[in-house]
């Protein structure tokens, strides 16, 4: 009969909570991410708790932490293109440029998957959403030197890559 108590689940939750964080993080590379993503797989096993087997929950967990992970990701490469996007439509430009444009942007995003998470969260929250260091450091619940330092490991390593052609 499928279905979780609440005993269990506080039971599996104190047994998978760890290990459930610890592979979102080492997909991740961000533990403040991996702890939220782990919580929020967690949620949703409590939400479906009464069409869940105990039996097979835990690899449930972790198939659940990975969707997660793949949509944060996805979610943080359409905000990205979207942005590009707007911003290039507003001018009229030659058929030449527009080409060089996208495979520059194609360049840019690649690189941009190749950052560490931490470094990729404050590039993406500064450069797309228009947060100001003080308002990333709020979110991520660290200094404003350690995003200042992300964003210089960030633009460092982006300069490394790309080769501008403009």
């Amino acid at each position: 009969m499928p279905g979780i108590e609440k005993r269990e689940f506080i039971t599996l939750f104190n047994e998978m909570f760890q290990p459930v964080k610890n592979y979102v993080y080492y997909k991740v590379g961000d533990i403040e991410v991996a702890e939220d993503i782990a919580q929020d797989a967690f949620t949703k096993v409590w939400e479906k708790r009464s069409e869940i087997r105990l039996k097979t929950v835990k690899s449930l967990l972790f198939t659940i932490a990975s969707n997660l992970c793949k949509n944060r990701f996805e979610h943080q490469q359409v905000v990205f293109e979207f942005a590009n996007n707007y911003s290039r439509n507003q001018w009229e430009v030659s058929p030449e440029f527009e080409l060089e444009l996208k495979e520059f942007n194609a360049k840019l995003q690649q690189e941009i998957a190749r950052l560490s998470e931490k470094n990729r969260t404050v590039f993406l929250m500064n450069r797309i959403d228009g947060f100001t260091y003080r308002e990333i450091a709020n979110n991520l619940g660290v200094s404003v030197k350690a995003v200042e330092k992300r964003m210089k490991n960030a633009l460092t390593e982006l300069k490394k890559t790309i080769e501008y052609k403009l």
